[in-house]
């Protein structure tokens, strides 16, 4: 049965629950506008205590994540970014880190490799617990092939779709050799003031077909802290026309986070169809831009 990284800090397990109770309840009620007294009963601590982990966390405060779960905010960012994968098309990859804050290098499998459904490969695989809740990571020898959020806390869930993914594959369950990708992905290192993480770059396996490959690569240019349209990133990849088929080819992004799909959202600013759920969307991009735009764009 799996279970969630015995070798994790049980400390730091519980802070991540607390915290994840606490930003589900800001995304629920956000239009109430909860204070912190509210915030710290829910995540079971003193209104001190609670404002020091949320921050030290985060990196803003509750008050500030909360600024960015507005409709009004969405599409005040979705207005401004409106050009922001045509920048990142003529800048490329290797552009600002502002731009950028992932640097990722994607290797597809070949069609023979896809046919083979995993056949050879060995993917290890480990449960993080994480403020957005838990999260399964799973990679190979070639780069990080699986990234999800579970629903269920043992993760039972989120390992039955990655079995299926890769059924022809070797898993191996081996936390610790997960263990920092999901500190990548989820910054428990720390961000930068430029929203970037540093460091080598992480290498994803890619198993799909060349058009979700075509729209996953698209979503890598989306920079942190912004939202784009469908219609934008079907546009970016030379498809204006496709809007249906690059909506469902960023619902099956394998893995999440690393290849920001929480980025895409509605022409009209409403952001809905997440794969893990519409809160745990908002909560992301509340969480990303609390991070690299400044306090005037905050309030603005």
């Amino acid at each position: 049965m799996p279970c969630l990284n015995p070798a994790e800090d049980p400390v730091d397990a519980r802070r991540h629950r607390a915290i994840a109770a606490a930003i589900r309840h800001l995304v629920d009620h956000w239009q109430d506008q909860p204070g912190l007294d509210e915030l710290a009963a829910v995540a079971g601590m003193s209104p001190f205590h609670f404002q020091r982990l949320f921050t030290q966390w985060a990196g803003i405060s509750p008050k500030r994540f909360l600024q960015f779960l507005t409709l009004d905010n969405a599409k005040r960012l979705l207005a401004a970014n409106q050009s922001v994968l045509d920048v990142a098309l003529d800048v490329g990859l290797s552009g600002p880190s502002r731009l950028h804050d992932l640097f990722v290098a994607c290797e597809a499998m070949t069609p023979g490799e896809y046919k083979a459904l995993g056949g050879g490969l060995t993917i290890r695989w480990g449960l993080h617990s994480t403020p957005f809740g838990p999260s399964l990571v799973a990679a190979t020898e070639r780069g990080v092939c699986w990234l999800s959020f579970a629903e269920e806390e043992d993760g039972r869930d989120a390992l039955a779709e990655m079995a299926a993914a890769w059924p022809a594959a070797r898993l191996v369950e081996d936390a610790d050799a997960t263990r920092p990708v999901a500190a990548r992905a989820f910054r428990w290192d720390g961000f930068a003031k430029d929203g970037s993480t540093g460091g080598e770059p992480l290498r994803l396996l890619m198993k799909g077909t060349n058009f979700q490959i075509k729209v996953w690569e698209a979503l890598l240019r989306i920079p942190s802290g912004a939202v784009v349209s469908y219609e934008d990133v079907a546009r970016a990849i030379g498809q204006p026309t496709a809007m249906r088929a690059v909506g469902a080819a960023v619902g099956r992004n394998p893995v999440c986070v690393l290849i920001p799909c929480h980025r895409v959202i509605q022409k009209s600013g409403i952001i809905h169809n997440y794969r893990y759920g519409v809160p745990r969307k908002r909560a992301l991009l509340a969480w990303e831009q609390g991070h690299v735009l400044p306090e005037d764009e905050a309030a603005a």
